[in-house]
């Protein structure tokens, strides 16, 4: 895949995460289940579909990558935000962790895929 595509693909599923993120908490306090688990299981979503159309590997591979990707970056995005780095510019580092898990999950997503072609 070119390099054009790939960043397009990158930037379209940086909008997605920062754009579904609130509408995943919203359908988490509909369900009544515990945020974490909803923002990865919608996260996870996300990513077997990109997996799905941008990179079409195997369909195991892309499912294991997606749910792992997913789940560590959101996990990665909370343990940045305990940080407290940021909490002059985001005093509730809600923006901080929803930033962290997109940017996270991108980088994760080349690291793989670098991984890949090289095998």
């Amino acid at each position: 895949m070119k390099i054009q595509t790939r960043i397009l693909f990158y930037a379209i599923l940086f909008f997605l995460y920062l754009t579904s993120t609130s509408l995943l908490l919203q359908l988490g306090e509909k369900l009544g289940t515990d945020p974490y688990i909803t923002l990865g299981c919608g996260f996870a979503i996300l990513n077997i579909i990109y997996s799905f159309l941008g990179l079409k590997w195997k369909p195991l591979l892309n499912v294991i990558c997606s749910v792992a990707i997913a789940a560590l970056s959101l996990f990665l995005a909370v343990q940045f935000a305990n940080l407290h780095l940021l909490t002059k510019y985001d005093p509730y580092l809600v923006k901080t962790a929803i930033f962290t898990n997109a940017i996270l999950s991108i980088l994760f997503w080349e690291i793989v895929y670098q991984v890949k072609i090289r095998k």
